[in-house]
């Protein structure tokens, strides 16, 4: 939940490569594979698997090179993909937003409208595990999902991406501090220590609305494994993304 974003959070930012500083697009859509996990992001310059991305800011997407590739055939568009369950083909709903992991690609929530929807006033959130199958054109989902909707705010009022800009400012440079203080091996006890001590350094400078900070740091004390995660993530995750621009690029040579 650390990493997670809305698609519609990311369309239209500008991709740029995080080591020239050099812009070569526009977020244009997200792109899954048939197992339905998020794989690329297409702009103008083409399209650039999600392994590429260095972090996403509010305004730009970084990545660490600006490799942009062919796509292979199988791709899925989820946005408004209709819905429907095994027994029925004619359609429930469909996909109005997802919410998704930039770092894994798994997708944490769909956000669906249409008839399925309208007992929470045509929006709901549906979760991955009463999804079935993404096939060409249609989530399958299983015959009781509609039992196991919730609200959008109910369903993802946990999630960072839904809390305001101010507060999501706050973690991120919370967490840019805490990677310094802290290793993936740190306990439970000591994280959270870290995470009082540098909420209290903030708020001693009275930069900060103090709501809000206090809202980022019990959004980073509730998510601390979460956090723990990405750290020991970010290092593999950049080599890993390398090594896989490299050989893609020495392979076409």
């Amino acid at each position: 939940m650390f990493n997670v974003i809305r698609r519609s959070q990311i369309i239209g930012l500008m991709a740029m490569d995080s080591s020239t500083a050099t812009r070569y697009g526009t977020v244009e859509e997200v792109w899954v594979d048939d197992r339905g996990r998020v794989v690329y992001f297409a702009s103008d310059a083409g399209f650039t698997p999600f392994e590429q991305i260095a972090t996403i800011g509010p305004d730009a997407l970084l990545t660490y090179s600006e490799l942009a590739l062919t796509p292979p055939p199988s791709l899925r568009r989820l946005y408004r993909m209709a819905i429907r369950t095994p027994s029925l083909s004619t359609p429930l709903g469909w996909v109005e937003d997802f919410l998704f992991d930039w770092e894994t690609g798994d997708i944490a929530a769909y956000i669906i409208g249409g008839e399925i929807a309208a007992p929470f006033g045509g929006r709901a959130v549906l979760f991955p595990d009463d999804v079935e199958v993404i096939d060409a054109e249609a989530i399958v989902i299983k015959e009781e999902a509609k039992n196991r909707l919730k609200s959008e705010s109910e369903g993802l009022k946990g999630f960072l991406s839904e809390k305001s800009q101010q507060v999501k400012n706050l973690v991120k440079r919370m967490g840019d501090r805490l990677s310094k203080l802290l290793s993936p091996q740190d306990k439970p006890e000591v994280v959270r220590v870290k995470i009082k001590e540098v909420r209290d350094e903030l708020a001693q400078s009275g930069q900060h609305d103090k709501n809000a900070l206090e809202e980022a740091s019990e959004f980073l004390q509730d998510k601390w494994e979460d956090f723990q995660h990405s750290l020991s993530r970010t290092g593999k995750r950049m080599k890993q993304a390398i090594d896989s621009a490299w050989k893609r690029l020495t392979h076409s040579s």
